[in-house]
C-alpha cells in the first residue's frame, strides 16, 4: 500500500491526483498547483528524471486556435508533480472514504423537451444549410454538496472505481479551489517515442445496468446512422493526424468500448511525429466527438446554442513528461466527469453527437445514458451497484465479423501503412497551393498530394492572393451556403475560383469550391432535401465505378454546362464532378476515409488539371 495515498487521505496534501489508467493500479500524484495562460506555458522537465506535469485544460483554451467560445475564466491548472506512488485499486477502494458525496438537490438546467428542440434546430437550421456534418451541444446537471469538496471528490472516486467498467481513465484531480472526478472512456491523444495515438469513439448502444445482449449489439452494428456517426469522427480526427504527423494517420480497428451503462464503437489512429507534445495538444483542441466538424464552425455553432462556458467539459486532462525516448503525453477527454467547487457547487455536463439522421427523442435518451454513471455516483440517480462481470463481446464471431465488415468500403490508403509510392507520371516537381476554406480537410489533401509526389503548401482563404505561382491551385472544401455570395468567405472563395479560371491555369476544386465553380460555369445550385453530410454513395465517375464520401447539403444540378465542360452526374441530376481544359472539380471528398479509391481518383484529377498547362 502506498504511504503517499495514506498521506493524501489524511489531508497532508492540498493538491493531488489519483489516476486509474490500467484497471488495477492507482497512481498517486502530489505536488503544487500552478495556473498558466496557454498550453505552450505548461512546464516540462528537461530530462527523464524530472518531475512530470498533470494539466487540467478547460474548453476555453480553444481560443488559442483562434476559435470562438464563451469565456468563463476556467483556469488551465497544472499539478507540478513532486511525489509519486502507486496502490492496488482493490486496496485503495477500502481506504477511500465511503458514504454519501453529500449532494443536496440537483437537476438538468435544460429540460428534455428543450434539448429535443435543440436537436431539431441543429438538423434543420445548421446541418441542412451546410454548417457542418455533426455538432455536439451540451446540457448541464447542476447541484450543490454539503461539506468539503475534497472529501466528496474522494467518495465519488471510490464509487466510480467500484461501479464503472471499461474507462480509459478513472480519476480525481484535486486542488483547494476545485476538483474534477470522472470515468472517461476516451483517449483524446497520447504520444510516446514519437508515436501518436488518437481514439475516436462514437455510436452508442444503451444498456443501463445490464449486460449487453449480443443479438442487440449486432442490430446496433448494422444501424447506418450509428456507423456513419463513427466514420465522421474518424475523418475529423484524421484531419488532425494529417496536420501533426509526418505520414498522416493509420486507421486501426474497429472495436467496441464496453462500459457499465453503454457500449460504443471505436477506432484507433496511429501516426509518427517529432513535434513538441504541447504543440500536439494545441493542434488537436478539441475532439470532434465533443465539439463537431468542421471544428472551427462547430465552435461557432456551440457558441450560438450554448449560453455559457463549458468549464472543463470537453477539454482534456493531460499527463506530460519525459522518458528515455523523449517527451510523453497521455490525455483523455474530460467527459463522464463532474466539477466540484469549494463553494459547494457541482456541475456535470453531457452532449450527444447530432447528425443529419438524429432523432430528438433518441438523442435526449443518449444524454441520460451517458451521464448515468456519474449521476449514480453522485446519488442523483438510484440503482448504483457493483459493476457486472464483463464477457468481451468480441468473443462472439458474428460481432467480430460485423466489425470487420465495416472496413470493406473504406479507403485502403488510410487502413494500411501508406508505403511510399513512385510519383504519379506528370507531377514530378509540381508545386501546389491548397486554399483552406475553414475545414481541415486541407491537411488530409496535403498529405495525399505529397504522397503523390507534389510539393504542397496550405494557405488560409483570407490570406490567399488573387494570383498564385503554384503549378496547381487546389480550392478546398468548407462549411456554408454557396448561394450566399455576399458572405465574405464565400465571396472570396468565389473570387479566387474566377481569377484562376481567367488565368487559364490548373485548378482543382472540392466540395464547396466545386459548387462555386459549377455556378460560374452556369450550373444551378440547389439545397438537398436530405443532406449528404457524412454519407457514402456508389457513383459512376467518368466511367469509373467507385464509392465516394460526401459531406454536402447543397449540390450543382446538371443543367446545360458549356460544351467544353464534361459533367459526371447521378440519375437525379446531382453533379458528382466536372472537368474541362485545365481544371477538375468534385462534390465528394477524395481524401475521406469514405472514398474507397480516393488516392487514385485524386491522382487522376491532378493529372487532368495539369494537362492544361
Amino acid at each position: 500500500m502506498s504511504e503517499l495515498l495514506i498521506e493524501v487521505l489524511e489531508g497532508q496534501h492540498d493538491c493531488f491526483a489519483l489516476l486509474c489508467r490500467d484497471g488495477s493500479t492507482l497512481d498517486v500524484l502530489t505536488g503544487r498547483a500552478q495556473q498558466v495562460s496557454t498550453i505552450a506555458d505548461i512546464p516540462l522537465p528537461d530530462d527523464a528524471d524530472g518531475p512530470a506535469v498533470l494539466a487540467a485544460i478547460p474548453y476555453r483554451q480553444i481560443t488559442e486556435r483562434g476559435f470562438t467560445c464563451h469565456d468563463d475564466a476556467a483556469a488551465l491548472t497544472c499539478l507540478l508533480i513532486e511525489q509519486r506512488g502507486t496502490a492496488a485499486v482493490t486496496a485503495a477502494v477500502h481506504l477511500l472514504p465511503a458514504g454519501s458525496p453529500g449532494l443536496r438537490g440537483g437537476e438538468f438546467t435544460s429540460s428534455d423537451s428543450d434539448y429535443a428542440q435543440i436537436v431539431k434546430q441543429i438538423v434543420t437550421d445548421e446541418i441542412a444549410h451546410g454548417a457542418g456534418a455533426n455538432f455536439v451541444i451540451r446540457r448541464d446537471f447542476r447541484g450543490r454538496i454539503g461539506g468539503d469538496h475534497v472529501r466528496s471528490a474522494l467518495v465519488l472516486l471510490r464509487r466510480l472505481l467500484r461501479h464503472e467498467v471499461g474507462a480509459y481513465w478513472t480519476f480525481a484531480f484535486v486542488t483547494p479551489e476545485f476538483a474534477l472526478v470522472g470515468a472517461t472512456p476516451e483517449r483524446h491523444v497520447s504520444a510516446a517515442a514519437g508515436t501518436v495515438l488518437m481514439n475516436p469513439i462514437s455510436g452508442t448502444f444503451r444498456h443501463p445496468g445490464t449486460a449487453p445482449d449480443p443479438a442487440a449489439i449486432l442490430d446496433f452494428l448494422g444501424d447506418r446512422k450509428e456507423t456513419d456517426e463513427l466514420f465522421m469522427v474518424v475523418d475529423e480526427e484524421l484531419k488532425m493526424m494529417a496536420a501533426i504527423c509526418d505520414r498522416g494517420g493509420q486507421v486501426i480497428g474497429p472495436s467496441l468500448k464496453q462500459m457499465g451503462n453503454l457500449t460504443h464503437t471505436e477506432y484507433l489512429l496511429r501516426g509518427e511525429s517529432t513535434r513538441d507534445v504541447r504543440d500536439i495538444l494545441r493542434a488537436t483542441m478539441f475532439a470532434p466527438t465533443v465539439t463537431g466538424s468542421p471544428i472551427e464552425n462547430a465552435a461557432r455553432v456551440i457558441h450560438r446554442y450554448e449560453d455559457s462556458g463549458r468549464g472543463y467539459y470537453s477539454g482534456v486532462l493531460a499527463l506530460l513528461g519525459r522518458d528515455d525516448h523523449g517527451q510523453t503525453l497521455d490525455a483523455p477527454i474530460l467527459i463522464r466527469s463532474c466539477e466540484l467547487h469549494a463553494d459547494g457547487t457541482v456541475k456535470a455536463s453531457v452532449g450527444a453527437t447530432l447528425v443529419r439522421a438524429s432523432d430528438p427523442v433518441t438523442e435526449v435518451a443518449e444524454t441520460h445514458a451517458k451521464l448515468a454513471g456519474v449521476l449514480q455516483a453522485l446519488g442523483a440517480l438510484p440503482g448504483h451497484r457493483p459493476a457486472i462481470g464483463r464477457t468481451s463481446l468480441l468473443e462472439h464471431p458474428e460481432i467480430r465479423r460485423a466489425l470487420t465488415a465495416r472496413n470493406e468500403s473504406l479507403a485502403q490508403f488510410w487502413l494500411d501503412r501508406q508505403p511510399a509510392v513512385a510519383p504519379q507520371a506528370g507531377v514530378e516537381a509540381v508545386t501546389a497551393t491548397i486554399v483552406d476554406c475553414e475545414d481541415e480537410w486541407s491537411a488530409m489533401l496535403g498529405h495525399q498530394l505529397r504522397h503523390l509526389g507534389l510539393t504542397v503548401r496550405v494557405r488560409r482563404w483570407s490570406e490567399q492572393p488573387d494570383s498564385d505561382p503554384a503549378d496547381l491551385l487546389v480550392m478546398g472544401p468548407g462549411p456554408g451556403d454557396p448561394t450566399e455570395t455576399t458572405e465574405p468567405r464565400i465571396a472570396r472563395i468565389d473570387a479566387l475560383v474566377r481569377h484562376r479560371l481567367r488565368e487559364s491555369r490548373p485548378l482543382l476544386a472540392i466540395c464547396l469550391s466545386h459548387q462555386l465553380l459549377a455556378a460560374r460555369l452556369g450550373l444551378r445550385l440547389i439545397r438537398l432535401t436530405v443532406p449528404n453530410q457524412g454519407s457514402q454513395h456508389a457513383i459512376d465517375l467518368f466511367g469509373r465505378r467507385t464509392t465516394a464520401g460526401f459531406y454536402n447539403s447543397f449540390t450543382a444540378v446538371a443543367t446545360t454546362p458549356p460544351p467544353w465542360v464534361e459533367c459526371s452526374a447521378a440519375a437525379s441530376g446531382a453533379v458528382h464532378a466536372l472537368r474541362g481544359p485545365g481544371f477538375a472539380s468534385v462534390q465528394f471528398h477524395p481524401e475521406s476515409v469514405l472514398t474507397t479509391d480516393g488516392i487514385e481518383i485524386l491522382g487522376e484529377l491532378v493529372t487532368h488539371a495539369l494537362a492544361g498547362r
